[in-house]
């Protein structure tokens, strides 16, 4: 009744069912991009490709089948999340970065503006790369320079429309726009599942698949609960009297989420895996020499995603770079220096050095818990089908906690717009 009751709300309220309805014409305008094909491939032996490489299998599905269908999103938002990630880089280490970040919202400002310049070479490599892999798969057919051409700045054409799009929904429509494509991209590869998991359907699969939706539940719990799980800090407030009138003197919490670091990891881990394990199968096949075509076929076993070996490195490398990007984002010493500027304290600690050292052992705790799920929830896709050996159905730990963060931040953002409008009728 409750859900009802708030649909109805948001109905009647203009100007946010016009935000909703433009963030929905601008999610089937990127769906309608995803099926229109470039020239020069076999889609069918595309498509072929793509299912039996889990490799290339975990791209597409990133891309919601824009990169099977050789579309021309077929990188999807990559190039501008990869650029985006490399400037955050940056600004540990040059620091006319830093400043800019320092500056507000005019700083924040240039960093995207060079964000979106940087993700068109970004766009050009990984394109180029993929086609040279594609055509090491005897996929493509060999390409002149005029169609080297047309298909290059094709797709990188693609990705800053895609780009455009998502920044259109995140200023004019409800919720994150980049994370919206990339969400809506995993959850249009739900029916193929659904319809070749059908097409062999049998006695012992359906067994299989309630197991299947059990674990699914309890995985779609499990990430919901460490995704807003937070140590809530104890900071009170110095009471500051001016004249007749006292300030502070206020209780409160400084709130550290479990998973701060997101999704980020993951997408780290699974790049460093998946190009050397892609350019490895490129050489294995390509390359003259024979100490380089062995190197590459010892790269391809160990890379390879049916093995344990990339299970363990797939988790490892996550906890890694979740402790890295949590040592990127939280700074201990920055923290308990804000803190002190603004008269608060943790109670029981002295501002200053200590604080920064208190903060730093309860992130370091907190990560710890974040970094161990964030592995698991990467390598779930392998233990799922460990346990149930149905191959058509994909429980991608990823892709569930993408759209999970997508869901939770776009349902807040649509009460936080209620809430609104209803202060300002009220």
């Amino acid at each position: 009744m409750r859900f009802w009751n708030t649909l109805k709300q948001i109905f009647t309220m203009p100007d946010l069912r016009n935000r909703i309805l433009y963030c929905i014409a601008l999610l089937v305008i990127a769906r309608v991009l995803a099926h229109v094909p470039l020239p020069g491939v076999d889609l069918e032996a595309l498509r072929t490709f793509f299912g039996r490489n889990q490799i290339f299998g975990a791209l597409d599905m990133l891309s919601g089948g824009a990169m099977q269908n050789f579309s021309i999103i077929m990188m999807g938002v990559g190039p501008y999340i990869t650029a985006s990630i490399i400037f955050q880089l940056l600004g540990m280490v040059v620091p006319a970065i830093d400043e800019l970040n320092k500056e507000g919202e005019s700083g924040r400002a240039k960093i995207n503006h060079w964000t979106r310049l940087a993700t068109v070479p970004l766009a050009l490599v990984q394109a180029f790369a993929m086609i040279r892999v594609l055509q090491g798969q005897q996929v493509l057919t060999t390409l002149d320079p005029l169609q080297w051409t047309t298909i290059l700045c094709s797709i990188t054409a693609g990705t800053i429309l895609l780009m455009w799009i998502g920044e259109l929904i995140s200023e004019n429509g409800i919720g994150n726009g980049i994370s919206l494509l990339i969400a809506l991209g995993i959850v249009a590869g739900i029916p193929t599942q659904l319809r070749n998991t059908l097409s062999i359907l049998d006695a012992g699969l359906v067994f299989k698949l309630i197991i299947f939706a059990v674990i699914a539940i309890l995985a779609v719990a499990a990430i919901i609960m460490a995704n807003e799980g937070t140590r809530q800090i104890p900071v009170s407030y110095a009471r500051r009297v001016r004249g007749l009138k006292s300030y502070g003197g206020v209780d409160t919490h400084l709130p550290i989420r479990v998973n701060s670091a997101g999704v980020i990891p993951i997408i780290f881990a699974m790049s460093l895996l998946i190009f050397p394990g892609a350019i490895a199968q490129f050489l294995a096949k390509q390359a003259t020499a024979h100490w380089v075509a062995s190197a590459a076929l010892a790269v391809e076993r160990f890379l390879d995603p049916t093995k344990l070996s990339y299970g363990i490195t797939y988790f490892l490398f996550v906890v890694l770079f979740t402790y890295f990007y949590t040592g990127v984002i939280f700074k201990p010493d920055q923290m308990a220096e804000n803190l002190q500027k603004q008269g608060g304290f943790v109670p029981g600690i002295r501002p200053g050095k200590e604080t920064a050292e208190y903060l730093g052992r309860i992130i370091t705790r907190i990560t710890l818990s974040g970094a161990v799920f964030l592995g698991v929830v990467a390598v779930l896709p392998y233990i799922v089908q460990g346990i149930t050996k149905v191959t058509t159905l994909a429980l991608g730990g990823t892709g569930v906690l993408i759209m999970v963060s997508v869901i939770i931040e776009t349902i807040r953002q649509v009460q936080a717009q209620l809430s609104m409008r209803s202060y300002e009728n009220y």
